[in-house]
């Protein structure tokens, strides 16, 4: 790691106080007329619901509950703070999104073994559109990013400490000892993954991928971990003795987490689908208790919501299927007004649009190609862990093209899209021992390629916040034909 420890925490305190300046300013200024926008009006109201309920929705006129509690709770511990309002329900949406700065800027630097390009990773994550307006609005999905990158950093740094482990087995010289290799006792940092990922879970079924992709690579890592300090048979000795306690940490775990988060639903009478039991026919699962069997019964209908969410013949008007993601190329409006003063006219126009930075996601596809390349090419393992965190929220969305997808699913994808870009500029940059006219050329292609960063997030800022703008800027901020 890098010795400057306390330069490091400087730069990381001071960037994420700028980001929490950026995503707070004026939290609470697009509205419905003081009434919330877009899916806001979904989860703001159950998430009140909750909050006036003891921590459960009792939703009795109809049963449209499609997610987990995590994000609804953290939703109503703001409006518990600051009542039921815009500010209230979206500060802690604005709070998480202030952490994700937090935590790119920490991986990064972990990652690279350099404050400097941990901190470009803050710089770029806090000038990214589309984290920028989902920080800001009373919806799921940054909660469900911010835990994913959670879990992500808690598996890297317990990458590090099981490294160092086995260097001290190393230099004993008791790495022989078995042809597995050693156990390495107990790990909090893999456990504390696990919980970060059952919380995923509990905003988010979509977490589930995440469990998947990140036990596999915590085992694969082992496994070279092991094959580095000499171990005779890494991969059996990975087999033998890391994967149940993996299996252990990151999937029983994180599924007792998850079943813990409904603590709520179980302890309430009148939660929807409370006592499916006694009025439903054919729950099925007898020989589990009543109120478990009420709880799969309650998953099985919004598991049914989910399968026949499709698109069918009359589409979102602002859906869009995965393969339009990497690029942004089909963001959504979440606010407009028009006819408003407050742009030196009377008929101005005030927009929210969920609308991915171009310079950031407009090199998503050669940057994965050149992790993909130094990953197979040159075992690489950064730009291997990055692919896998884009990848397992990418990837499965291709399984049910039917299925009724928007650009917001994408909000897991940033951080990591970040990371890649990063360890490219690292690559651009070159090393710190390099010859003066190398370091100074990579200096200046990076220092430029963030300044466009930058001025494109200024250029969108007004309809990232819905501020009064002429209508002709309003046409001149939709660039391609599919942003309208």
């Amino acid at each position: 790691m890098p010795t400057d420890r306390l330069r490091g925490w400087i730069v990381t305190l001071v960037l994420t106080l700028l980001a929490g300046v950026i995503r707070f300013w004026k939290l609470g200024h697009a509205d419905d007329e003081g009434t919330p926008i877009f899916d806001e009006k979904h989860y703001v109201p159950q998430a009140w619901q909750m909050l006036r309920n003891g921590g459960y929705e009792d939703n009795p006129g109809y049963e449209l509950v499609a997610h987990p509690p995590v994000g609804k709770h953290l939703i109503a511990v703001g409006e518990w703070l600051f009542g039921y309002n815009p500010w209230g329900w979206r500060v802690s949406a604005a709070l998480a999104g202030t952490l994700m700065v937090l935590l790119v800027i920490r991986i990064a630097r972990r990652m690279t073994r350099s404050t400097l390009l941990g901190a470009l990773a803050g710089v770029l994550l806090i000038c990214d559109g589309l984290t920028h307006v989902q920080s800001r609005v009373g919806m799921l999905d940054i909660f469900h990013a911010v835990f994913v990158l959670t879990a992500f950093s808690f598996l890297l740094v317990d990458r590090d400490r099981m490294r160092e482990r086995f260097r001290t087995v190393v230099i004993e010289g008791r790495v022989g000892d078995t042809p597995w290799g050693p156990r390495l006792g107990f790990r909090w940092w893999r456990f504390a993954a696990g919980v970060s990922l059952g919380l995923a879970c509990g905003v988010k079924w979509s977490g589930i991928y995440y469990v998947v992709a990140f036990g596999l690579l915590s085992v694969i890592w082992d496994a070279l971990a092991r094959r580095t300090a000499g171990v005779r048979r890494p991969w059996a000795g990975a087999l033998l003795r890391d994967t149940v306690p993996a299996l252990a940490s990151l999937l029983v775990l994180p599924l007792a987490v998850y079943f813990a988060t409904w603590a709520g639903w179980f302890a309430s009478e009148t939660a929807t689908d409370r006592h499916a039991v006694i009025v439903a026919e054919n729950v099925g699962f007898a020989f589990l208790p009543d109120a478990l069997r009420s709880l799969l019964y309650y998953h099985f209908n919004v598991l049914e919501f989910h399968t026949n969410l499709t698109t069918g013949n009359d589409p979102h008007p602002w859906e869009s299927k995965p393969w339009a993601w990497p690029m942004g190329l089909r963001p959504m409006l979440y606010y407009y007004e028009s006819g408003m003063p407050g742009c030196g006219r009377s008929d101005c126009v005030q927009a929210t649009m969920l609308l991915g930075t171009p310079a950031l996601w407009w090199v998503a596809l050669p940057v994965a190609g050149w992790a993909v390349w130094r990953a197979a090419g040159r075992l690489d393992w950064r730009y291997a862990a990055v692919l896998v965190g884009y990848c397992a929220g990418f990837l499965p969305w291709f399984v049910n093209l039917d299925r009724q997808m928007y650009y917001f699913y994408a909000t897991p994808l940033a951080p990591f899209l970040v990371l890649g870009i990063v360890l490219v500029l690292g690559e651009v940059l070159g090393p710190a021992g390099a010859h003066g006219e190398r370091r100074k050329t990579g200096l200046l292609v990076v220092a430029l390629y963030t300044g466009l960063v930058v001025a494109n997030f200024v250029w969108l800022w007004p309809i990232l916040n819905g501020l009064p703008i002429t209508e002709a800027r309003w046409h001149a901020e939709l660039w391609l034909p599919s942003w309208r």
